[in-house]
């Protein structure tokens, strides 16, 4: 046979540039198929699951050589599959930053979004720590892409474990797919990489664990969100030496850290975030020198940092929020020279820190400190001209102490993105500093302190998104030009300022804002009329407690997304404009105000929040309101109104069910409002959304009250006091079972008081004052404790406890002498009369028998006060005898 041998050489020497590969599975057109035994087990995985979505994800799942399948890899030489990754990219979590997407959930807290979580998984045991931090995770769907409908769901067979060369396994992100047990897993002897966070694990023992301790090659394991209980912490050696990557955050464990943990010195990162931590994070954390993430945030971790946190001199990332921790922070953290990011936010951090934690962190760029140790905080005492090695670009520090002056370690951070100093007692703010800043600045916070003097009106924030310098004594006007300084804005709020003068019209102009709060301030004149559709973002508008006038401008109509709207406590005037009924708002507070005419029809039928109290409405309560399931507080207090109660009261539902949501949550924002309750007016904010309520009170209603109401079983508060409501008291009242506050005085209700009220247990205030009602006032434990007369006065007909006036029948208990009612009360009103007379008559015999004598002569008074003074050593001197006389009698007498 003849050999070309030209040909030979040149494909020698293509060969050997790597043009040509042989024996590749997956490239160009020569290929080695996979090992059947290999496909077979992936067709058994693929027939246990089914793609949530995009049906493309298996789609290629086809033919007798799967190393062409998609998401399947095989090795060149020997066919076997060596990485399966089916991931879902967009379930797959990404380590969050606390100043991204900061959101206070509002709503139920136990559906907070996090990124980590599985989609379903209810938020466990964070929410009642984070007060305003509630925002910790931020938004879900930032995170989520459209690939997130590609999931897997369904369960992993055990027949994944015969790809015995596997040593790439990715199923993380699926929070649809579920295994019986990890026990196919030992299997994998060459398995470096298993991925499998979001998969349910239904292991109901700890011997989760065994099988991937037969894994001596594993390198990273990712177990998020698995719904693990249990924590082995018996084992006392696991054969992970190699291990560099453990990731248990989002189980709920409730156990303590594990020792064996701390026999894995390889590990470069740990992730425990959210896994039920209890217990104090032990010293032995020192001995895991290689870490450079550590992640123990939002946990039940107690007592105070260990020292030997300074052994971590690799340490890059460290977060320990939102934990139960307290003490103060170690001076070993001054050896942390290569970290970068320390989140240290929502403990009860006291004592202080000086130079000696701070004086090492060269690398540090991401600061984030709070305390909820109200009792002693935390104080930096630094020397005021120090300067740090570091600079930063992320600092954010609240109510710990750095003030009244702004010490230079702080002045001299040029590259500061992101500042949050809240509540640190902060008394100015240099201005030379704000120019430095001012052009890398897109998120700053000096709310709550006591920065006195006008708003900075020469300087530029271009980039700023996020300006919050409520609850501080800023004084002057909002500068004219304020979309100019700041167009990047989207949430200013100045409130609880002494700010003056009118709101100026460049605040219609800034295009991208969405929370705009001036609440409690001095402003005055009226509302920006030029508001238009390119400030489609804006949801929030919040200018109550100030002194605007005029009307509302129709103009607002064009805000489409507009959802909370509080013009409360102004001097407002005119209609309520129908433009509105083209956004959509959810809570409408407008009490406080000279607002006229009838009320509007149109309102959304999502509406939580509808307060107009303390205006000039008049006309009836429209009919069509009776569509507002979602409806929790309707306050039409001290109008004009006129007409019955409407009987379609049953239709609130959201008055009933606790678990219809009112309101979603709006990011960095919190809604106050004024509620009559209790007999008094009370301030809510981030409780509001648990408050139910309807007060029609001082109005000119009629009619009788609908025996509907009384399936409001959620209600907490029910006033329609001084109007001009007529008929009984439904006899049902009873079951409004979480009833605090009862008003029905002031009307012309008559009859009986229900039997039913004696039940209502949660009741504290009660007035049924200035009516009709007759016959005994019921009897009951509840009833007993507010046992106060006045809230039955002005009802003639009434008897029995609290009032002194008796029904017929009780006289028979107290004097059996005594057969009428009218003759008991004639017999005491006799024996009173009698009673009071002799004291009457004793004090003036008395008092003139001794005083009338020695005020007559002088020589007699002598004689008395003479006679006192005789007695008085007279006593002394028997005193001191005794005395003597016992201490003889002990032997005490001194020689």
């Amino acid at each position: 046979m003849m050999i070309n041998y030209n040909h030979t050489v040149f494909v020698f020497l293509l060969l050997s540039l790597g043009i040509f590969k042989l024996g590749s599975c997956s490239e160009n057109n020569v290929t080695v198929k996979c090992i059947k035994s290999e496909r077979e087990a992936l067709v058994r995985f693929k027939e246990g699951v089914s793609v949530n979505g995009i049906p493309g994800k298996l789609s290629s799942w086809v033919g007798e050589d799967c190393c062409q399948w998609k998401g399947v890899e095989c090795n060149n030489g020997s066919g076997h599959v060596t990485k399966l990754n089916l991931s879902n990219p967009a379930g797959r979590p990404r380590h969050f930053d606390y100043y991204e997407g900061y959101q206070y959930y509002s709503g139920n807290p136990n559906r907070a979004v996090c990124v980590y979580c599985r989609a379903d998984l209810p938020v466990r045991g964070a929410y009642d720590r984070r007060s305003k931090y509630a925002r910790l995770l931020g938004d879900v769907n930032s995170s989520f892409s459209e690939d997130v409908n590609a999931s897997l769901s369904g369960e992993i067979t055990r027949y994944l474990g015969n790809l015995s060369s596997l040593t790439h396994l990715d199923l993380g992100g699926n929070y649809n797919l579920s295994t019986k047990n990890l026990d196919w897993v030992s299997s994998l002897s060459s398995l470096k990489y298993l991925y499998m966070g979001g998969v349910k694990i239904n292991h109901t023992k700890a011997d989760w664990l065994y099988g991937i301790t037969m894994l001596p090659s594993l390198l990273e394991l990712s177990l998020y969100s698995c719904e693990l209980k249990h924590l082995p912490s018996s084992l006392t050696f696991l054969n992970l030496t190699s291990l560099r990557v453990l990731d248990l955050s989002y189980n709920p464990f409730n156990t303590s850290i594990p020792q064996w943990l701390f026999n894995l010195t390889n590990l470069t990162s740990l992730d425990l975030t959210h896994s039920n931590q209890i217990g104090k994070i032990l010293g032995s954390f020192g001995r895991l020198g290689s870490l450079k993430y550590l992640y123990l945030g939002v946990n039940n971790f107690s007592g105070s940092i260990p020292a030997s946190i300074g052994n971590l001199s690799s340490l890059k990332e460290l977060d320990l929020s939102y934990n139960k921790m307290n003490g103060t922070i170690p001076e070993s953290f001054g050896q942390l020279s290569k970290l970068v990011k320390l989140f240290l936010l929502e403990n009860s951090w006291d004592g202080v820190i000086t130079e000696a934690q701070l004086m090492n962190l060269r690398s540090l760029e991401e600061f984030m400190l709070t305390t909820n140790n109200k009792s002693q905080p935390l104080v930096f005492d630094v020397k005021y001209d120090w300067r740090p090695p570091f600079n930063l670009k992320i600092l954010h520090l609240e109510s710990c102490l750095i003030g009244p002056k702004f010490p230079v370690w702080l002045h001299v951070q040029s590259n500061l993105t992101y500042v949050t100093l809240s509540n640190v007692g902060v008394g100015t703010i240099p201005e030379e500093w704000f120019s430095m800043i001012s052009s890398n600045l897109t998120h700053l916070d000096l709310s709550n302190n006591h920065i006195e003097g006008n708003l900075p009106h020469q300087l530029v924030f271009p980039n700023v998104t996020k300006l919050f310098l409520q609850s501080n004594l800023f004084s002057g006007p909002i500068p004219s030009n304020i979309s100019d300084l700041m167009p990047s804005l989207q949430y200013l709020d100045l409130s609880e300022n002494r700010l003056y003068g009118k709101i100026p019209l460049s605040i219609s102009k800034i295009k991208h804002l969405n929370i705009l709060v001036l609440r409690r301030n001095n402003l005055s004149g009226e509302l920006p009329h030029q508001w238009n559709e390119s400030q489609k973002g804006l949801r929030v508008v919040d200018i109550s407690y100030n002194n605007i006038c005029g009307k509302i401008p129709s103009s607002m109509g064009f805000l489409g997304n507009l959802s909370i709207l509080v013009l409360s406590n102004n001097n407002l005037s005119g209609e309520i404009p129908s433009s509105l009924q083209n956004c959509s708002i959810v809570s409408m507070d407008f009490g406080g105000n000279h607002l006229s005419g009838i009320l509007p029809s149109w309102i959304d039928l999502d509406i939580f929040m509808l307060r107009l109290r303390s205006n000039l409405f008049s006309g009836t309560i429209p009919p069509k309101w009776c569509n507002l399931h979602k409806l929790r507080i309707l306050d039409l207090a001290q109008n004009n109104l006129f007409g019955g109660i409407p009987d379609c009261l049953n239709n609130f539902t959201a008055m009933v069910d606790h678990n219809i949501v009112g309101t979603e949550p709006i990011e960095n924002y919190t809604e106050k409002a004024s509620i009559m309750r209790k007999g008094r007016e009370m301030e809510y904010d981030r409780t509001l959304h648990l408050v139910t309520c309807i007060d029609l009170s001082g109005n000119n209603l009629t009619g009788g009250v609908p025996f509907e109401i009384t399936s409001l079983t959620g209600l907490d508060t029910l006033n329609l006091s001084m109007n001009h409501l007529s008929g009984n008291i439904p006899e049902n009242i009873g079951n409004l079972s979480l009833l605090e506050t009862l008003d029905f005085s002031n009307n012309k209700l008559f009859g009986p008081i229900p039997e039913s009220m004696s039940s209502l247990t949660f009741l504290v205030k009660l007035n049924l004052s200035f009516n009709n009602l007759t016959g005994r006032i019921p009897s009951g434990n509840q009833l007993q404790t507010i046992n106060d007369a006045t809230m039955y006065k002005g009802n003639p007909l009434l008897c029995g406890s609290p009032l002194l006036t008796k029904c017929p029948g009780d006289e028979t208990f107290d004097d059996p002498t005594i057969t009428s009612a009218e003759d008991k009360q004639n017999g005491d009103d006799y024996e009173r009369i009698w009673f009071y007379a002799s004291i009457g008559l004793g004090f003036v015999v008395g008092f003139w028998s001794v005083c009338g004598t020695i005020l007559l002569k002088k020589s007699w008074r002598h004689r008395y006060f003479r006679f006192c003074d005789d007695i008085k050593d007279r006593i002394a001197l028997l005193i001191a005898l005794k005395v003597v006389h016992l201490k003889r009698k002990f032997g005490l007498e001194k020689s």
